[in-house]
């Protein structure tokens, strides 16, 4: 599982000219499920982005995690980040998890989300335009 996250202050996704899905501050979440990935590292990501503690604090350091920060999540499906780059120049996606199954682990991944805090999403296997308003820029990729 990886997933880019991205602090936010204003974000947005949006399917055939509707925007379906909108923060006004939080976090950004390009989620990418792949083959090895397990109810168990789904979990352990739930627990990692709930606790980041990447939102500023009243003296302005990186000390508040989404919830404290009353910020919402925006997550949207990304299964290119499946590809290392590190060989040729033809993105190839054999680390992807099936789309069916993929988007159950999604799903798994955004209830767990939604047990602490607000969560919008894309709508998995569409073509998505997302506006990502990065704050900062504040920006990390995390492999479970």
């Amino acid at each position: 599982m990886k997933i880019v996250v991205q602090r936010s202050l204003q974000s947005s996704v949006t399917v055939n000219n509707e925007v379906v899905g909108t923060i006004p501050k939080g976090m950004v979440l390009l989620v990418c499920m792949e083959k090895s990935d397990t109810d168990q590292s789904v979990q352990k990501a739930a627990e990692k982005i709930l606790n980041l503690r990447i939102f500023s604090d009243s003296e302005g350091r990186m000390n508040e995690n989404i919830s404290k920060s009353g910020g919402e999540i925006l997550a949207v499906s990304q299964f290119t980040l499946s590809w290392p780059g590190k060989k040729g120049n033809r993105p190839s996606f054999d680390n992807s998890m099936e789309p069916e199954l993929a988007n159950n682990f999604f799903e798994k991944f955004c209830n767990l989300l939604e047990r602490s805090i607000v969560v919008k999403k894309g709508i998995f296997g569409e073509n998505m335009q997302v506006t990502i308003g990065n704050d900062g820029p504040v920006t990390f990729f995390l492999e479970f």
